[in-house]
C-alpha cells in the first residue's frame, strides 16, 4: 500500500473512531438532557429555547466552517472537540440557564444521536477527499452513519440510568477529549488543496444545490419539532416515562436505525437514490404523525420503533445523492452549502415545538409529519426528471429513470 493509501485508511479509521466516541456522548444526551432540564425546573418554553440554542449553535459553527479551509480542517475539528469538553464541564457543574445557553451556541452539542452539524460537514469532506474510488466513498456512507447509530445506542443504554448531570457531563467530556486526541492524529492529506481554498459555493451546480438546500431546510425545520431530546421529554410528560424506559426505547431505535443505514445503499442500488430517499421517508412520517395518538406508552414506543426502520434510510442516500449530482471539484462546496442549509431553519423547530405544545401535545408531531411529507413530494416532483451524470453510474449508485429535462 502506497503512502496515499495508508493515509486514506488512517483517515477513515480515525474519523470512524471519533464518530463512535461522539455518538456515545450524544446518545446519553438524547436520553438524559430533557430529564435533567425538567428536574432543573425549566418550563416547556425554556426547554424549547435551550434546544433551539443548541441547534442554532450548529448553524453558526457550520457557517464559520465556510472559512475552515483557511484555518485548517484538522484544527477546526480539534477546536470543536475542545468546545464539546467545555459543554460537558458546564453541564456537570450544574450551571445556570444562561450559561447553558451560551455553551449550547458553540455548535458542539447535539439534540440527536445522528448529528449532522459542523462535525459531520468536516467528516464528510475529509472522507470524500481520501482519494478512494467514488463507488467506495458512496458505499462507505452507510457504515459511517451506522457507527454513529451503534454508538448512540450504547449511549442511550448508559443514559437509561437515573438522570444525573454528572453522568451526562462526564460522557461529553470523555467524548470531547477522545475526539480531540484523535483529531491531532489526522494526516495532512485531509486538508484542502491550495487551489480550492477559496471555493465557497458551487459554480456549475449552483441551481441544483440551491434547490436541494431549500428543500433540506424545510425538512430540517420539520425535524426540529421532534428532535430526540424533545421526544424523550414528551414521553416523560405525556406518559410519565422513566429514563430507563426512554433509554431502552432509544437503544432499540438505534439498533433498527443501524440496520436501515446499512440496508439503504443496497436498496438504492436496485431502485435508485431518489426513490429510496422519498419512498422510505413518506411512510416513516405517517408513523411520526400517528405517535401522539397512541393511547399508552407501549403504543407510542411501537410507533417510534416502526418509524425507526425507515426514518434514516434517506441519510446515506441523501449524502450520496448530493455527491453524485455535482462535479468532483464542487463536492466540498456542495457539502458545506447543503449541510449548512439544514441548520438555517432548524433552530426554530424546538422553540416552536415548545410553543405548539400549549395547543396540545399532538401538535409538534402533526406539524413535523405534515411538513416532512410535503418535503418528500416536492423533492420527487423537482428531481424526478433530473439525470445523474453518466460518469457517476456504478454498482453503488443506481441511476434514476433517464428522462429528458
Amino acid at each position: 500500500m502506497n503512502d496515499g493509501g495508508r493515509d486514506a485508511a488512517r483517515t477513515v479509521r480515525i474519523l470512524l473512531s471519533a464518530q463512535a466516541m461522539r455518538g456515545l456522548g450524544y446518545g446519553v444526551a438524547a436520553v438524559q438532557l430533557g430529564a435533567i432540564l425538567r428536574l432543573g425546573g425549566l418550563s416547556p418554553s425554556q426547554v424549547g429555547l435551550l434546544l433551539a440554542a443548541i441547534v442554532g449553535g450548529s448553524l453558526a459553527a457550520s457557517l464559520v466552517l465556510a472559512w475552515g479551509d483557511h484555518v485548517g480542517r484538522r484544527r477546526c475539528y480539534a477546536v470543536l472537540y475542545g468546545a464539546l469538553v467545555c459543554c460537558g464541564i458546564v453541564i456537570a457543574a450544574g450551571a445556570p440557564f444562561w450559561l447553558l445557553a451560551v455553551v449550547a451556541m458553540t455548535g458542539a452539542l447535539s439534540v440527536e444521536v445522528m448529528e449532522s452539524g459542523p462535525f459531520t460537514t468536516l467528516e464528510q469532506v475529509m472522507l470524500a477527499g481520501t482519494g478512494r474510488p467514488q463507488r467506495q466513498i458512496v458505499k462507505g456512507f452507510g457504515p459511517y452513519n451506522a457507527v454513529a447509530a451503534l454508538a448512540g445506542t450504547a449511549g442511550a443504554l448508559l443514559g437509561a440510568l437515573p438522570a444525573d448531570r454528572r453522568l451526562l457531563g462526564g460522557a461529553l467530556i470523555v467524548a470531547g477529549v477522545s475526539g480531540g486526541l484523535l483529531a491531532v492524529r489526522l494526516p495532512a492529506t485531509v486538508e484542502a488543496p491550495a487551489r480550492r481554498s477559496h471555493e465557497k459555493t458551487p459554480a456549475r451546480s449552483r441551481g441544483v444545490v440551491t434547490r436541494l438546500s431549500a428543500l433540506f431546510a424545510v425538512d430540517s425545520l420539520a425535524g426540529g419539532f421532534v428532535v430526540q431530546a424533545y421526544i424523550g421529554y414528551w414521553l416523560a410528560v405525556r406518559f410519565d416515562a422513566t429514563t430507563q424506559a426512554i433509554g431502552i426505547t432509544f437503544a432499540a431505535v438505534g439498533v433498527l436505525q443501524t440496520a436501515s443505514l446499512l440496508a439503504a445503499p443496497l436498496v438504492a442500488a436496485r431502485v435508485g437514490l431518489l426513490r429510496t430517499m422519498v419512498f422510505t421517508h413518506i411512510p416513516s412520517n405517517v408513523l411520526l404523525a400517528a405517535v401522539p395518538f397512541a393511547p399508552a406508552l407501549p403504543g407510542a414506543i411501537a410507533l417510534l420503533l416502526a418509524r425507526a426502520c425507515l426514518s434514516q434510510m434517506d441519510v446515506p442516500t441523501r449524502q450520496a445523492y448530493v455527491m453524485a449530482l455535482v462535479p468532483e471539484q464542487e463536492r466540498t462546496a456542495a457539502a458545506a452549502v447543503t449541510n449548512t442549509a439544514r441548520y438555517v431553519t432548524r433552530p426554530a423547530g424546538p422553540a416552536l415545538a415548545g410553543l405548539a405544545q400549549r395547543l396540545g401535545l399532538a401538535w409538534p408531531f402533526l406539524l413535523a409529519g405534515t411538513a416532512k411529507i410535503g418535503y418528500d413530494l416536492a423533492l420527487w416532483r423537482l428531481f424526478r426528471p433530473v439525470r445523474l451524470p453518466a460518469e457517476r453510474h456504478d454498482d453503488t449508485i443506481s441511476p434514476e429513470p433517464r428522462r429528458t429535462t
